[in-house]
């Protein structure tokens, strides 16, 4: 069992590997959480809250960058992903959740065949252009994939806002298995995706729509 407990931070998200996303903290025990961990350089583990309790496999992540901190203490920050874990077992003595955990990372380093990974750019490639198309100007563009990352698919994922999915991502300890996990879903959610951004363009002309006649 490992010596040190790892804070846990349970959210409505799914925090992948060598991913950044913003935090805005505001509860106490988390701005307690926080103190300690930024000073110490420290990890915590982001997991997966639903209704019924949190989800045994999360994330790591480090606070990257102190976007701002306000008088009452709450912070802005960015947080990376770095490894995955397995919770083995809870312990509530403090504040905040903080539990004893297996770290893990995959279990095979096969190649991953070129034709798989190609598809899996082209479907990326497809969702980036939908999703930048519903979102202009609100944010940096998805960056381009990259074929030569050793784990692709959290970055494929990252655009990937459904957590059910993204957690089903996160658990799997193959990378050719996320890849071919990702082709079976990306093509139905892109269309999902798609369907949105029609329906956003269409919705304002509903009933607003007028015919000038000089």
């Amino acid at each position: 069992m490992p010596a040190t407990l790892l804070p846990l931070f349970p959210l409505s998200l799914v925090m992948l590997p060598s991913s950044a996303i913003p935090l805005h903290i505001f509860e106490d025990r988390y701005k307690e959480m926080m103190g300690e961990l930024i000073a110490s350089r420290g990890e915590f583990g982001i997991v997966l809250a639903r209704d019924e309790g949190i989800v045994s496999i999360g994330c790591t992540a480090t606070v990257e960058q102190v976007v701002e901190r306000y008088p009452d203490g709450r912070l802005d920050i960015v947080v990376l992903g770095r490894r995955r874990f397995s919770i083995e077992s809870l312990n509530d003595e403090k504040s905040y959740l903080r539990a004893s955990v297996e770290f893990f990372n995959d279990e095979e380093a096969r190649d991953v065949p070129r034709e798989l990974r190609t598809r899996v750019i082209l479907a990326y490639e497809r969702l980036r252009a939908t999703l930048s198309g519903q979102h202009t100007g609100a944010g940096p563009p998805a960056p381009e994939a990259q074929l030569d990352l050793p784990q692709m698919s959290f970055q494929v994922g990252h655009l990937i806002s459904d957590v059910t999915k993204r957690q089903m991502l996160l658990g799997l300890r193959s990378e050719i298995a996320r890849l071919e996990y990702l082709v079976s879903i990306l093509p139905e959610y892109t269309e999902r995706q798609e369907q949105t951004r029609l329906a956003k363009r269409v919705a304002p002309l509903n009933g607003h729509a007028k015919h000038v006649v000089d």
